[in-house]
């Protein structure tokens, strides 16, 4: 009997895993969407081609050498297809293979943020090569000391200094946007975007239907990022886990939304809909790292904290003219951290200095190492398309077809 409910339980937390993890690869979509509405039309195709091939080399790099980085497990899965149970002295309560399947759609999403922050005149094959190490190197590591429970190059361990990252608000998304703030510190500003005098000139997105779909699809998915990171649903205790995580993951969104929507009125006279969308996603980002603890109350306020910041966060970092045309580096950075400060709030067993420490360990560690793989990859092949190119778009020089092609050619 006792035999037959531990299978039972089994089943149920691998298929819910499963579920969830298939839920965080479905906002690869979400990202693909909201960056292809939010860039101009010339640069459509490029950017999707970007986001379907990073998570293809993602899921590649992952299984080849991350996972086995990140967990102390073997280079390309080798041993990973057991059960996990049977010969184990501590048996596991869901398939090896889940939790491979399951880590690597993150490793994706924090590959995903690095592409909207270079769009529009980063190099297609550049971007690629720098996937190669962002994946199979660099997020593995920080992820080591992390989730692996690693020690940082044998100095410290962060878990013993009081981190929590529950889903990822540092560990993610944090990490994704200092890889995209050293590429787009080298990379440049996009042509036209500042002036001479401090003008900042607005390049609006061709298609805000299709971000609007996108942001909708991350909300959705995000059910499985911060929900999956349960990792068990088949007691009573994990059940109600995980119907807390849902909850207080929708009314930080919600909250993110309705917050940055007034602000951006209050700021700009006018409800923004792209300041609206980034809302929605700081909110999500913000509640990412503690949404186990909260009340639906906190969470709702947690996600208006982010739904304010990311509104003066994109207008501060227009204004040192740090180009991201999609919001990422602060919807997923400066929010980021936010969401890592706001956890020991609701929940003891977290720092605040633990959590200071873990952000400066992960952002210090990805942007240092990005910076350098970036720099190298500038000097082997160019990070930048030629200014003749960019101006034509990247949609054409790099991919040889455009996204509307009836609408540029008169037909």
């Amino acid at each position: 009997m006792e035999n037959d409910i531990f299978q039972l339980q089994y089943a149920l937390d691998t298929f819910y895993f499963l579920v969830c993890g298939a839920l965080v690869m479905w906002m690869a979509a979400g990202f693909a969407m909201l960056e292809a509405g939010l860039v101009r039309s010339k640069n459509t195709v490029e950017i999707l081609t970007k986001n379907v091939t990073l998570f293809a080399v993602a899921c590649t790099m992952y299984m080849v050498c991350g996972y086995a980085i990140m967990y102390q497990g073997d280079i390309l899965l080798s041993t990973i297809t057991g059960n996990g149970v049977t010969g184990a002295e501590e048996p596991a309560t869901y398939a090896p293979s889940a939790d491979f399947f399951f880590q690597v759609v993150f490793v994706a999403t924090a590959m995903s943020i690095v592409s909207g922050a270079v769009a529009e005149r980063m190099k297609l094959f550049s971007f690629l090569a720098f996937a190669v190490v962002m994946t199979g190197y660099i997020y593995p590591m920080e992820g080591s000391w992390t989730w692996g429970g690693q020690s940082v190059f044998g100095l410290y361990t962060l878990a013993d200094l009081g981190f929590l990252d529950f889903a990822g608000s540092g560990i993610v998304h944090m990490s994704g946007a200092a890889a995209a703030l050293a590429g787009v510190i080298l990379v440049g500003a996009r042509k036209g975007k500042y002036g001479p005098n401090g003008e900042i000139n607005a390049f609006p997105g061709a298609n805000l239907p299709l971000a609007t779909l996108g942001t909708f699809i991350l909300w959705l998915g995000w059910f499985g990022f911060n929900g999956g990171s349960v990792l068990a649903t088949a007691s009573v205790e994990s059940a109600n886990a995980v119907a807390v995580v849902f909850m207080n993951t929708n009314a930080a969104a919600a909250g993110g939304c309705i917050a940055a929507l007034i602000t951006a009125k209050l700021l700009f006279g006018k409800a923004d809909l792209t300041m609206a969308l980034n809302g929605c996603l700081a909110g999500l980002v913000a509640i990412t790292a503690g949404p186990d603890t909260p009340t639906a109350l906190l969470a709702t306020v947690f996600g208006a904290m982010g739904g304010v910041l990311v509104v003066f966060s994109i207008v501060t970092l227009d204004k040192l003219k740090i180009d991201d045309p999609v919001g990422a580096i602060s919807v997923h950075g400066v929010v980021g951290l936010l969401g890592l400060l706001l956890v020991p709030v609701t929940n003891g067993d977290a720092s605040f200095s633990g959590q200071v420490i873990g952000a400066v360990t992960i952002f210090g560690w990805v942007f240092v190492a990005s910076l350098v793989a970036f720099s190298i990859i500038k000097a082997l092949m160019g990070l930048r398309v030629s200014e003749e190119e960019e101006y034509e778009g990247s949609d054409l020089s790099e991919c040889g077809m455009e996204a509307y092609p009836e609408f540029t050619q008169g037909r």
